[in-house]
């Protein structure tokens, strides 16, 4: 017997907040309440392999400011978003830094990287 089970959730795809159900049965996933396709493949990828973006700071010597903003220049799996913190957390920074400017490559193996997100 497959064991099937629904999810809801709200799209954050687009400006829409589409409230989306999600039925899982087995293989087999099912998406409604969407008004679009980005609505379907992200309820698709909430239930299967869930990423977020990581917005955050970082320490920096010689800045005008202590700290730089940094995010990840693509999702990560949510799964490791707190062994990125350890990551961000550990970086020490020299100013000069130019926005993009990759600050920590290929994190936990994930082809995901680290980028400042303002100069300083």
């Amino acid at each position: 017997m497959e064991c099937c089970y629904e999810k809801k959730l709200v799209c954050v795809s687009c400006p829409m907040g589409c409230r989306l159900t999600v039925t899982v049965c087995g293989d087999n996933i099912n998406v409604s309440g969407n008004t679009c396709k980005r609505g379907e493949v992200y309820g698709k990828n909430e239930v299967t392999d869930p990423r977020r973006m990581i917005c955050s700071t970082a320490r920096i010597k010689g800045g005008v400011h202590p700290v730089v903003p940094v995010k990840t220049d693509k999702p990560i799996p949510e799964k490791l978003k707190f062994k990125c913190m350890d990551v961000i957390n550990s970086l020490d920074l020299k100013s000069p830094v130019v926005a993009g400017d990759v600050v920590a490559a290929n994190i936990l193996d994930t082809d995901v990287n680290i980028v400042v997100t303002r100069n300083m």
